[in-house]
């Protein structure tokens, strides 16, 4: 026997035992155990139905289960930290906001880099937030508004979830690019500040959409001026995008999405935005994020992260230049 025939004698078992080690390894995920899906939020809330609905989507087409397991608090971060600790085995995964990516980080010190320690799988959807009008103001439109805010610098109170809030940066950017001083009524969270709305102690809002905001909007308890969203929405074709109205910086809305620990093989990340997408693509799906006023995104992971880079970089701009700090 030559060398040559020497060396392929050796190498062939190998290589036969290399493929079928690659094999076994790919056919292991997802089957050897449940997925565990982190809800950065409490339950019952509508992010968390959402993810749930999603996980038993995922549940069916991976043919195993998926857990979800909330882990509320700190706007979201302590999830997300939770998922950025766990395992990249692909058995750990996150349903969040980007907020504690490209917002939390520049107001407070992370326990991870939002850019390093995660890793972006898919986008899921867009929470639009709605600039609504109370009984406080005669202001039937946006320009109405603009107007009242120009005329009587101050006199304008906008009411937000709070200090570096989404709708406290919509504020801070709008104010700027319409040259408009208003004052700024900042509330713990979103409940009391609907109820104030109601009872007009404030002319203006941002706020996140929702069931119970529409059922308002729709008895005329509010009027909805502007809205923070990609497009119109269906719910509203009427309320045109900030970006319509000439503000495309303040045109901001609330991105969710999927992620997972740093260092997950790439063959899982893209089995696993493969398989969102399919969920995202279903008709019923599809109508129950519509139903909840939100809207369906999906996509790949290369434009999730970009997207998730380029909001980094905006709202450490707009917070250094307006210079929010966080309660």
């Amino acid at each position: 026997m030559n060398s040559k025939q020497m060396f392929l004698k050796k190498i062939l078992p190998m290589l036969v035992l290399s493929g079928a080690s690659s094999l076994v390894l790919g056919q292991v995920w997802p089957a050897a155990k449940p997925i565990r899906l982190i809800v950065a939020y409490p339950s019952g809330g509508v992010s968390d139905i959402v993810a749930r609905a999603l996980g038993e989507r995922l549940a069916v087409q991976l043919a195993t289960p998926v857990l979800v397991d909330n882990r509320a608090g700190a706007s979201g971060s302590i999830g997300v930290d939770a998922v950025a600790k766990a395992a990249p085995d692909g058995y750990t995964l996150g349903f969040a906001a980007v907020s504690p990516l490209v917002l939390n980080p520049h107001l407070s010190k992370s326990p991870f880099d939002p850019l390093k320690d995660v890793t972006p799988i898919a986008s899921v959807m867009y929470s639009p937030v709605l600039l609504l009008a109370t009984s406080a103001t005669p202001a039937r439109d946006f320009r109405d508004l603009l107007v009242a805010a120009q005329s009587r610098p101050g006199a304008v109170r906008w009411a937000t979830s709070g200090p570096a809030s989404l709708g406290h940066l919509m504020l801070v950017q709008l104010a700027a690019g319409a040259k408009i001083d208003v004052t700024h009524v900042p509330y713990k969270g979103g409940g009391q500040q609907i109820t104030d709305a109601l009872s007009g102690q404030f002319e203006v809002l941002s706020v996140n959409t929702g069931p119970a905001v529409m059922q308002h909007i729709k008895a005329g308890k509010l009027r909805a001026l502007a809205v923070g969203a990609p497009s119109r929405l269906d719910a509203m074709p009427q309320v045109p995008t900030l970006a319509e109205l000439g503000f495309a910086q303040a045109n901001l809305n609330s991105l969710f999405g999927v992620f997972a620990p740093a260092g997950v093989p790439q063959p899982i990340l893209d089995r696993l935005n493969t398989e969102i997408n399919k969920v995202l693509a279903l008709p019923d799906f599809r109508a129950r994020l519509i139903a909840s006023d939100n809207v369906p995104t999906g996509g790949s992971a290369a434009d999730f992260s970009r997207q998730i880079a380029s909001e980094f970089e905006s709202n450490a701009r707009i917070i250094k230049t307006a210079g929010i700090k966080a309660e």
